[in-house]
């Protein structure tokens, strides 16, 4: 039988609240087992909340916990069933650190979890010592939690998508706090019907606090606001509106390329493929952002071709009246006079700009953009890479939330 030094020492070491360590053994090729006792002889009713020392059946119990060192360690328990002195009822005593129904302590699971964050199911199995469907299970008891959570405090909405697999044209919608920078949901599809069924369990305690809902230019996106969060202003992502100048001066550039190849004098055609070729990256980069290489690049396409000259000057342009005007009565005269010059070059931008113009001077007023929802965008994409055993949406989504609101 231990000392009382020795099973104080394995007390301390094991540093979980009410508890002391009342005999231990080392098993070779399976661990440490301590055995453990409650401090406290009184449980708490669950019906009526009274105390009570009357205990009706010991269960005794073996369970996972932190290992020390490269050794597992297991605590043996007596899980009590209790009978109430106040109302009679029999029930079974709650115990902090073990989740209901579950094996192991809850720090245990909460350093699987984080292991999973930043690895796979596979290799914590093997490290730990547990099945892949217990990990599976620990993450769902988790998860279900998380995801019926309504978001508190939330003032400023992005709403964005993500692919599911690039170019087949599924999306993943992706809510996030813009304040905090965290998802407050995920949804399967970008279906206008389930973006308001998804948005309206919040109820109108959450959606009526919202002031400020920041989204690309989908039509649909802009209904939901009007018809949940008739108060909240609704601003149009600048990098969304960048992108569509981005892809009609990148169109120019590929139109002007095909027609090139299409050209019967060879010295002709030569020139004018050398000056458009890898010319893609310089036209689209922020100038101001170019090397010398790219520069003489860029100087080369001017040369090469006067309307893409106009057209990269033009998105310059564009951009400096996002980078400069601070209100929104400048920003809408400055984009006036934008697609006023820039209209015969960029027919389709400039009929998105009158379309949207409302929600896109919005902008200059607050600067909400949605930079953070792209951030969080590229870390869905590195889950969805190394997310090894999560082969559905429910998965992904529960691995999403427990990435950004899983308490370490």
């Amino acid at each position: 039988m231990p000392s009382n030094p020795q099973l104080n020492l394995m007390t301390n070491l094991l540093q979980l609240e009410g508890v002391t360590v009342i005999n231990y053994q080392i098993i070779k090729e399976i661990g440490i087992v301590l055995s453990v006792e409650k401090i406290e002889p009184n449980a708490t009713c669950i019906y009526c909340g009274s105390k009570t020392r009357k205990v009706h059946q010991n269960n005794e119990l073996t369970i996972r916990d932190l290992p020390w060192g490269e050794k597992s360690v297991y605590l043996k328990i007596n899980r009590r069933q209790m009978r109430c002195e106040h109302c009679q009822k029999k029930f079974t005593e709650e115990l902090s650190y073990l989740p209901k129904k579950r094996t192991y302590t809850e720090r245990f699971r909460k350093k699987i979890i984080e292991e999973v964050l930043n690895s796979d199911i596979k290799n914590v199995a093997k490290r730990n010592g547990v099945s892949e469907q217990e990990i599976e299970t620990m993450l769902k008891d988790v998860g279900e939690d998380l995801n019926q959570e309504k978001p508190r405090e939330l003032r400023r909405l992005g709403i964005d998508e993500i692919a599911v697999i690039k170019g087949q044209g599924n999306y993943y919608v992706v809510l996030v706090d813009l304040e905090r920078g965290v998802i407050v949901g995920i949804l399967e599809k970008r279906i206008e019907e389930e973006v308001l069924k998804y948005l309206e369990a919040w109820g109108e305690e959450v959606l009526t606090k919202i002031k400020e809902v920041s989204i690309d230019l989908w039509k649909p996106y802009k209904n939901i606001v009007n018809k949940l969060m008739p108060q909240a202003e609704v601003v149009a992502d600048r990098f969304h509106v960048m992108k569509q100048v981005n892809e009609e001066l990148d169109a120019q550039r590929k139109t002007l390329k095909r027609e090139a190849k299409e050209l019967k004098d060879t010295n002709q055609k030569e020139e004018i493929l050398s000056g458009l070729n890898k010319s893609k990256y310089v036209l689209l980069k922020n100038e101001e952002d170019l090397n010398e290489e790219q520069k003489e690049k860029l100087e080369q396409v001017y040369k090469t071709s006067e309307v893409l000259s106009k057209m990269h000057q033009l998105k310059e342009e564009f951009r400096d009246i996002f980078e400069t005007q601070s209100d929104w009565v400048s920003g809408l005269f400055e984009l006036a006079n934008w697609c006023q010059k820039a209209y015969s070059l960029y027919p389709k931008s400039c009929g998105t700009i009158r379309r949207w113009i409302g929600e896109i001077i919005a902008y200059f007023d607050q600067g909400t953009t949605q930079g953070i929802v792209e951030g969080i965008n590229n870390k869905l994409k590195l889950i969805k890479r190394r997310a090894y055993g999560f082969r559905n949406f429910g998965n992904f989504q529960l691995r999403s939330f427990l990435t950004w609101h899983f308490t370490r």
